[in-house]
């Protein structure tokens, strides 16, 4: 599956537009991680344990996404965004989505 942030793929035509795809997962704070994290802010720097679990929360949103377009017959995803949202006191929403199309 193709994944682009731009409205065309280079190099190719795209044959249909099938709609809007999506991919979400929301994931809470650890206590282990919270601990880190206020030390960290005593001494500045990054928050390794954070950004560990907003990767692995992108990554679980862009395979639900893709997951979405091939469910549509898609063989790409073009104009990928992603969104955030505060759900809950310590948990956040990630969500990524796009346009799924057939692409030559």
């Amino acid at each position: 599956m193709l994944l682009v942030n731009t409205l065309e793929v280079s190099g190719k035509k795209i044959t249909k537009t099938i709609g809007l795809v999506r991919g979400n997962t929301i994931q809470a704070k650890h206590i282990g991680r919270d601990i880190g994290a206020g030390l960290k802010t005593l001494v500045g720097g990054e928050i390794t344990g954070y950004t560990e679990m907003l990767t692995e929360a992108r990554e679980i949103a862009i395979n639900r996404m893709i997951e979405d377009a091939r469910r549509h017959g898609a063989n790409a995803i073009v104009n990928v965004r992603f969104s955030t949202s505060q759900v809950m006191q310590g948990a956040a929403e990630i969500l990524a989505y796009g346009t799924a199309v057939i692409i030559e």
